[in-house]
């Protein structure tokens, strides 16, 4: 009965059936009560979202599994200090659970604000398995990340080699044996899912301690790491952008539904498979046998894959970037094979050639080790750049990357979120716009796509995105915060705001929520709740430059000038390639009277994003207040040219012409800056500068615009 129960509990774990799990797994603790049995029970609840459950009946357990277990549902329950407690509980304080349990000590002392003790543990999970990619973006978010070809090099490919591949020991008379080298036991770490005897079991509990695969830690919470994009609201002209490209707007799936499930997480119910060598036949010949074992041995250098590098030393074309994006033809998918999987082979054919558990050859193995390695080097390096802001480099790097591969939905977001830094937003568009076509229902990233529509002000296309995503998913941050985004494009601030604090509700780690409510508080003025928004987002990601600059801005509208230069200094230690807080760090600095720096920060500003107007514009009224207006006038002659449609542009001129007494260019520019649909509020004081031409200098009352 015990066995029956075991193997039906698993199998509904893999069938993501877990309240039929529960229900069986209740039974089989009642009946036969035991250690291993109860972490079953507790796998059940936290794959249910139970983890108060899991935390309830866990609690004061003593073995490695269930302390990882704990830990796991302290973590999913924010009690960070009992998680770490749980994790560090022995004597030798053995981390349990191997790479995962080192991951997972990682995220708790990340969140608790210990970030050298977090960058160690990360390390630490990436040694014991180099295919702990998430450990590997946790450093890359923290600014910490060494080089992919350095982490994913020589000494991964050694460790995953003593993990999956068999050593062959000769014994005499040409005898072999297969013998496995276990990845935790190499690295004296007990696993989470390891057998070992409890005081009081007997042997067949021993014998069904197989309890599958190790459940990862919440990664639902970490996903404001990638969400960096800039929610600036400005009356000075926007950037530039390229020409659009003839997009059309995204696909809708109202009539798709969240499943009945909710947070399913990633179970295997197996446990862990390792891969042996074929035995020889007994009956084959002897010197067969030492034929084939002279020819393994000779193969010793096992050939390299190599991508063939990006053609082009600068940015990449956008459309050498959307060839890569395009979506596979209903003929492609057919010759692929008959199953849904993009590797081009259907399932049977899989299951046949290689079914889980099955023999494979060691030197295919390791190949397939070398392969790996190689594209975790191409995406590392990728990632590594872009968490850096050198986002030109990352596109090259994505460049590299097979059509397969840079086709899956996580690379086309990190190409996308590269070119929002750039603020390339025309570019960002169209490879959100592929991707979402493509992956219809993968959220992530979505937000950054709502803030690139709210940029280029498509309100209906970002209404649309709004509906679609809260169809797909209501409990989704992601779909909260673009429906905040398309009130905020509104000018609907107090609905902007519910929304936002609705994303937080779901995930209280959503870092960018936090960031965008500090802009939807600051724009209605309330400056002290707009502070307390963005450094709860610091709280959270101290990297996270957006809230940083938020802050500056909050200071700068409080005429705390000195205050906002501190602000956007950190913000540009975090992103120095960013031309918008350059901008705002040199107007900071002519409002304190350091003028020479202010117009040195603008130049600064200009050669990193010559671009974008709105340092040029800066530039410009900066010369002017300075009575410099030939070189002010020249300034915006050559951004006239580029941004003609700007009326901010057009009023500083038609201001600078009165200054020099061209009082009929002054008429003309005021009058276009009016044809231009300015603000109210640009609009009142370009009338009134119109007003005032005749009126003698010295009887005027001098307005900014």
């Amino acid at each position: 009965m015990e066995s029956l129960l075991v193997n039906s509990v698993e199998k509904n774990l893999t069938q993501f059936m877990f309240s039929n799990a529960i229900f069986l797994c209740e039974r089989l603790l009642a009946d036969f009560p035991s250690e291993v049995n109860l972490q079953l029970l507790a796998r059940c609840y936290l794959s249910n979202g139970q983890p108060y459950s899991a935390y309830y009946i866990l609690k004061g357990s003593k073995t490695p599994q269930s302390r990882y277990l704990f830990a796991l549902s302290c973590f999913k329950l924010d009690l960070l200090g009992e998680a770490e407690a749980a994790l560090l509980s022995t004597v030798e304080q053995q981390i349990p659970g191997g790479a995962a349990g080192h991951y997972l000590l990682g995220l708790i002392y990340r969140y608790a604000g210990r970030k050298n003790s977090s960058v160690e543990q990360f390390r630490i999970a990436l040694s014991c398995d180099p295919l702990c990619w998430e450990a590997y973006a946790q450093l890359c978010s923290l600014g910490v990340a060494e080089e992919a070809s350095t982490v994913f090099g020589n000494v991964a490919a050694q460790r995953l080699q003593k993990t999956h591949v068999p050593q062959r020991i000769n014994f005499s008379e040409g005898e072999t044996k297969d013998q496995l080298i276990d990845s935790d036991k190499a690295s004296k770490d007990i696993s989470v899912w390891q057998t070992e005897h409890v005081p009081g079991e007997n042997q067949q509990d021993l014998k069904v301690k197989q309890l599958g695969a190790e459940i990862p830690p919440d990664t639902d919470n970490q996903r404001n790491a990638s969400s960096h994009t800039n929610g600036w609201d400005l009356n000075t002209p926007s950037p530039v952008l390229p020409q659009v490209l003839d997009v059309p707007p995204p696909m809708l799936y109202k009539n798709m539904r969240r499943p009945e499930v909710e947070g399913l997480m990633s179970v295997h119910g197996e446990p862990r498979k390792k891969f042996v060598c074929e035995e020889e036949s007994s009956e084959a010949p002897e010197e067969s046998r030492r034929r084939r074992s002279a020819r393994i041995a000779a193969k010793r250098k096992i050939p390299m894959f190599h991508h063939s590098p990006s053609e082009s030393n600068g940015v990449p074309s956008l459309s050498s970037m959307i060839g890569k994006c395009r979506i596979q033809s209903s003929k492609e998918a057919t010759t692929s094979g008959q199953s849904i999987n993009d590797t081009g082979s259907s399932v049977d054919d899989e299951q046949n050639s290689n079914p889980r558990g099955s023999s494979l050859d060691p030197f295919s193995l390791m190949s397939g080790i070398s392969e790996m390695l190689n594209l975790l080097k191409i995406l590392g390096d990728g990632h590594r750049s872009l968490h850096m802001y050198n986002c030109q480099e990352a596109l090259l790097i994505y460049q590299k990357l097979s059509e397969k591969q840079y086709n899956t939905h996580w690379v086309l977001m990190q190409v996308g979120k590269a070119y929002v830094e750039l603020q390339d937003y025309f570019s960002a568009d169209s490879v959100f716009t592929l991707a979402h076509q493509k992956y219809p229902y993968a959220l992530e990233g979505m937000d950054t796509y709502s803030t690139v529509l709210y940029h280029l002000k498509e309100e209906m296309r970002l209404g649309y995105l709004a509906q679609e995503l809260i169809a797909i998913d209501r409990l989704s941050p992601e779909s909260w915060c673009a429906s905040g985004n398309y009130y905020s494009l509104r000018k609907d601030h107090e609905a902007a705001l519910k929304m936002f604090r609705r994303a937080i509700q779901l995930n209280e780690r959503f870092t960018y929520a936090h960031t965008l409510c500090g802009h939807e508080l600051a724009a209605l003025e309330d400056f002290e709740d707009a502070e307390r928004c963005y450094r709860k987002a610091l709280s959270i990601d101290t990297r996270h430059y957006n809230a940083w600059y938020g802050l500056g801005m909050t200071y700068i509208h409080q005429e705390k000038f000195e205050f906002a230069q501190h602000q956007f200094q950190l913000a540009l230690q975090i992103n120095p390639r960013s031309s918008v807080i350059m901008c705002y760090f040199g107007i900071a600095l002519h409002e304190s009277k350091r003028n020479d720096e202010a117009l040195k920060m603008m130049e600064k500003a200009i050669v990193a994003d010559a671009r974008n107007p709105i340092s040029k514009y800066f530039k410009a009224n900066i010369l002017a207040n300075l009575g410099d207006y030939h070189k002010a006038l020249k300034v915006l002659e050559e951004l006239k040219d580029s941004a003609p449609q700007e009326s901010s542009v057009h009023a500083l001129l038609g201001k600078i012409y009165k200054q020099v007494k061209l009082y009929d260019k002054a008429v003309l520019n005021f009058g276009i800056a009016l044809d231009l649909n300015p603000s109210t509020s640009d609009a009142v004081k370009i009338k009134a500068c119109m007003e005032r031409l005749i009126v003698p200098d010295e009887l005027e009352t001098e307005e900014d615009l």
